[in-house]
């Protein structure tokens, strides 16, 4: 099964996303081709998890522009099993809610979206309050979530070919679900 896992430029629970990387690949049956975002790369950097992430996937690929490297078409057309987008950042989620596919990531999920190929985006800003997240040198540090960012998730919670996921302890169930053969939105 191949999968495409998008990362975008958040932080915020990155080690525990790579976590479940290594657990998911370490099925024989399961390929992961990453594609980073521009900032994803030097957060990545940052958390000094470049090593680790070469170490998981197939193939890891950052973004030169809206289309580059070009995967928006071969997912589209059912090359991946699925894409994931895990963290998508407030940034990427207005974009996505507001239609704009200016990056390699937003430009893949309105593509997906047009076809029948699953997309599953897990927003970093869900939910309106504060959160705690690990910095890279592992204190945490508290952040408030804006409403504009959780109308944003609300909005692309409504589009077409998009799971919105509550949590990053969902990841595994949609792995399990796609290897199983009954892969789709949950409810």
């Amino acid at each position: 099964m191949k999968v495409v896992w998008g990362i975008t430029g958040a932080g915020d629970l990155l080690p525990e996303l790579f976590d479940i990387m290594e657990d998911v690949v370490r099925d024989p049956e399961v390929e992961i081709t990453v594609i980073l975002s521009k900032a994803a790369e030097t957060v990545i950097k940052w958390y000094k998890l470049s090593d680790r992430l070469a170490s998981i996937a197939k193939r890891v690929h950052t973004e030169k522009d809206a289309n580059t490297p070009f995967l928006a078409g071969p997912m589209q057309v059912g090359k991946y099993e699925f894409f994931l987008v895990a963290p998508l950042t407030a940034n990427s989620t207005a974009k996505i809610a507001h239609g704009i596919a200016d990056t390699l990531i937003t430009n893949c999920v309105a593509q997906i979206s047009k076809g029948t190929t699953p997309a599953y985006l897990v927003p970093v800003d869900r939910q309106l309050g504060s959160t705690t997240t690990t910095l890279p040198d592992g204190t945490s540090f508290k952040l408030r979530v804006r409403p504009v960012d959780v109308a944003n998730v609300e909005l692309i919670k409504g589009i077409d070919g998009l799971n919105v996921l509550d949590g990053i302890d969902e990841i595994k169930l949609i792995f399990a679900s796609h290897l199983k053969g009954s892969p789709g939105r949950l409810s």
